[in-house]
Protein backbone atom coordinates (compact mmCIF):
# COMPACT_ATOMS: atom_id res chain seq x y z
CA UNK A 1 0.00 0.00 0.00
CA UNK A 2 1.47 3.12 -1.25
CA UNK A 3 0.82 6.24 1.32
CA UNK A 4 -0.65 9.30 -0.61
CA UNK A 5 -0.25 12.29 1.53
CA UNK A 6 -3.43 14.06 0.92
CA UNK A 7 -5.66 11.12 1.71
CA UNK A 8 -5.26 9.39 5.03
CA UNK A 9 -3.30 5.83 4.57
CA UNK A 10 -5.33 3.21 5.73
CA UNK A 11 -4.09 0.37 8.42
CA UNK A 12 -7.12 -2.77 8.33
CA UNK A 13 -7.27 -4.83 11.48
CA UNK A 14 -8.66 -8.12 10.81
CA UNK A 15 -10.59 -10.69 13.38
CA UNK A 16 -9.42 -12.22 14.84
CA UNK A 17 -5.81 -10.36 16.24
CA UNK A 18 -3.28 -12.29 16.97
CA UNK A 19 -0.90 -11.18 19.85
CA UNK A 20 1.61 -11.08 16.99
CA UNK A 21 -0.44 -9.02 14.84
CA UNK A 22 0.72 -5.80 16.96
CA UNK A 23 4.25 -5.51 16.19
CA UNK A 24 3.51 -6.04 12.60
CA UNK A 25 0.53 -3.56 12.07
CA UNK A 26 3.37 -1.04 13.98
CA UNK A 27 5.93 -1.94 11.42
CA UNK A 28 3.15 -1.37 8.76
CA UNK A 29 2.49 2.06 10.22
CA UNK A 30 5.87 3.21 10.33
CA UNK A 31 6.13 2.08 7.13
CA UNK A 32 3.45 4.88 5.72
CA UNK A 33 4.91 7.56 8.18
CA UNK A 34 8.18 7.19 6.21
CA UNK A 35 6.68 7.37 2.84
CA UNK A 36 5.16 10.71 4.22
CA UNK A 37 1.58 9.33 5.78
CA UNK A 38 0.62 11.95 7.81
CA UNK A 39 -2.95 10.56 9.21
CA UNK A 40 -2.89 7.03 9.35
CA UNK A 41 -6.92 5.46 9.68
CA UNK A 42 -7.40 2.44 10.92
CA UNK A 43 -10.49 0.52 10.25
CA UNK A 44 -11.83 -1.55 12.96
CA UNK A 45 -15.04 -2.69 11.51
CA UNK A 46 -14.27 -6.78 11.56
CA UNK A 47 -13.37 -6.26 15.06
CA UNK A 48 -17.25 -7.33 16.13
CA UNK A 49 -15.83 -9.17 19.43
CA UNK A 50 -12.83 -7.40 20.59
CA UNK A 51 -10.68 -9.49 22.73
CA UNK A 52 -7.52 -8.30 24.66
CA UNK A 53 -5.27 -8.61 21.89
CA UNK A 54 -7.04 -6.20 20.02
CA UNK A 55 -6.59 -3.36 22.67
CA UNK A 56 -2.60 -4.11 22.78
CA UNK A 57 -2.75 -3.90 18.94
CA UNK A 58 -4.55 -1.11 19.02
CA UNK A 59 -2.47 0.57 22.18
CA UNK A 60 0.70 -0.01 19.94
CA UNK A 61 -0.48 1.47 17.52
CA UNK A 62 -1.34 4.61 18.86
CA UNK A 63 1.98 4.98 20.61
CA UNK A 64 3.69 4.15 17.30
CA UNK A 65 1.98 6.74 15.51
CA UNK A 66 2.47 9.62 18.34
CA UNK A 67 6.35 8.55 18.02
CA UNK A 68 6.00 8.93 13.95
CA UNK A 69 4.41 12.19 14.41
CA UNK A 70 1.40 10.71 12.92
CA UNK A 71 -2.43 11.13 13.57
CA UNK A 72 -3.94 8.12 13.89
CA UNK A 73 -7.62 7.58 13.99
CA UNK A 74 -10.19 4.61 14.39
CA UNK A 75 -12.36 3.98 11.40
CA UNK A 76 -16.12 2.64 11.83
CA UNK A 77 -15.64 1.09 16.07
CA UNK A 78 -18.63 -1.12 16.13
CA UNK A 79 -20.26 -0.44 19.74
CA UNK A 80 -18.65 -3.26 21.76
CA UNK A 81 -15.32 -2.42 20.78
CA UNK A 82 -16.25 1.82 20.92
CA UNK A 83 -17.61 0.33 24.97
CA UNK A 84 -14.24 -2.05 25.85
CA UNK A 85 -12.49 1.27 24.99
CA UNK A 86 -14.31 3.39 27.32
CA UNK A 87 -14.20 0.78 29.92
CA UNK A 88 -10.22 0.39 29.48
CA UNK A 89 -9.61 4.57 29.32
CA UNK A 90 -8.36 4.09 25.67
CA UNK A 91 -11.35 5.47 23.73
CA UNK A 92 -9.77 9.04 24.60
CA UNK A 93 -6.28 8.55 23.68
CA UNK A 94 -7.54 6.72 20.79
CA UNK A 95 -9.90 9.80 19.46
CA UNK A 96 -13.15 7.88 20.77
CA UNK A 97 -14.11 10.64 23.30
CA UNK A 98 -17.15 11.78 21.86
CA UNK A 99 -20.33 9.72 21.28
CA UNK A 100 -21.25 8.13 18.41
Amino acid sequence: MDADVTDPAVLRLASPVSPSDGPRLCAELTRLAAAGATEIVCDVSALHTPQLSALEALSRLRLTARRTGCHLRLRHPTPQLRALLELTGLAKPLGLGEAP
